[in-house]
């Protein structure tokens, strides 16, 4: 481990098990491994994202230093003593999805408890991509101009009827019903999530014009003027997308408009996050989670007889949303451990940071896509996107 130590230079020490101490540079070091036993060295020969997440996560080796900087040194050493192919490359994961899967997959991830969440998130509690017209806003101030962007951009009206797939804990239909006077339908799959957004609802008075359901968007039926997908499309599956943007176009009207926010690769095979940053996610994060390139997504749009309107790219945006959650997370540190133990604040002190490098790195990003129906009359489309922005 000496040789190595000489060929990589980070601001890293390694404690070994005897009380020795490595430095990898003259730099003051940032980041601290220390490996309580000598069988933990095994996981610095191989140090790939998983190999040392999963090691400081089952709390193998001990990890000290601000979240930010342990993944970017981890990342830099397995780019410095591993190669990105084989199990480490952009590999395609592919899953089986049925309604029993999909549903336990999202109460793993989501039923921690609401006030785990609170912990990190917004006081609105918006769990995804927040939008920073400006990029000083504050995060909830951000998170509520993403809301009013996304339902801008559909051109919602008084009256008009709104499904929301996987609506977490209300937010996107509370505003569309208070501002745009929306009427409007959550779905989720949270049982944690379905209890506290009708609570929410019920505080603002809008149990006449918002109706929270634990169900699956493929039970839903009716039809509906705007239908927006907020940080969903993910648990869909790569296979089922062209029958996902399906059932959107069954349930959609004949002159409505959709909008889909997600993550999605930047790998044109949809292949994951190299290095087994993917792997890890599986296994600890969002069990089934896949992710698709941005081609593969209006490609499968357009099997499911959608027509993409507007296209915006917001990896800077969600780049910058998780640093916050990072921040938030850490400041309270001792309240995540006391609500949810010690593992699990591991797995998402490794989780938040990770994605956050993950965009900046671009092996992921974040796409809102505005469509409808394909085959409509092109007067029936916008001739600018000046509506998007004019709107206050």
């Amino acid at each position: 481990m000496a040789g190595v130590t000489s060929q990589i230079k980070l601001p890293l020490r390694v404690e070994l098990w005897n009380g020795q101490k490595l430095d990898f540079s003259t730099e003051a070091p940032r980041v601290t491994i220390r490996l309580p036993q000598a069988s933990a060295a095994r996981y610095l020969l191989t140090p790939s994202l998983s190999n040392l997440g999963t090691a400081y996560v089952e709390g193998d080796i001990e990890v000290k230093g601000a979240a930010h900087d342990m993944i970017s040194i981890v990342n830099a050493l397995a780019k410095s003593t591993l190669t990105a192919d084989g199990k480490l490359a952009r590999i395609v994961r592919s899953f089986t999805h049925d309604r029993k899967k999909d549903a336990a997959a999202i109460r793993y991830h989501y039923d921690v408890s609401n006030e785990f969440y609170r912990q990190f998130l917004d006081p609105g509690m918006v769990y995804s991509c927040a939008y920073f017209e400006h990029g000083d806003e504050d995060l909830a101030t951000a998170q509520l101009k993403k809301i009013d962007h996304i339902l801008t951009k559909i051109d919602v009206q008084p009256g008009q009827t709104l499904l929301d797939i996987g609506c977490g804990w209300g937010a996107l239909v509370i505003r569309a019903a208070q501002r745009f006077g929306a009427r409007c339908v959550g779905i989720t799959l949270s049982e944690n999530q379905c209890a506290l957004a009708r609570e929410r609802v019920k505080a603002a008075g809008l149990e006449d014009m918002i109706e929270i359901r634990i169900q699956d968007y493929r039970d839903v039926r009716g039809t509906f003027d705007r239908i927006t997908s907020v940080g969903m499309f993910e648990h869909v599956g790569l296979k089922h997308l062209p029958e996902y943007f399906g059932i959107i176009d069954r349930l959609l009207a004949e002159d409505g408009v959709v909008m889909n926010h997600g993550i999605t690769s930047t790998d044109p095979e949809n292949g994951e996050a190299p290095y087994g940053g993917g792997e890890f996610i599986e296994k600890y994060v969002f069990p089934h989670g896949e992710l698709a390139h941005i081609g593969a997504v209006l490609k499968a749009m357009q099997q499911g007889n959608l027509e993409a309107y507007d296209v915006e790219n917001l990896r800077r945006h969600y780049a910058r949303t998780l640093a916050i959650w990072t921040e938030n997370f850490e400041a309270k540190a001792d309240k995540v451990k006391e609500l949810a133990g010690d593992k699990r604040f591991r797995i998402w002190h490794v989780y938040l940071a990770g994605c956050a490098y993950a965009f900046d790195q671009d092996w992921i990003s974040l796409y809102q896509i505005v469509c409808g129906k394909a085959g409509r009359h092109p007067q029936a489309l916008p001739w600018s996107r000046n509506y998007m922005y004019g709107k206050a």
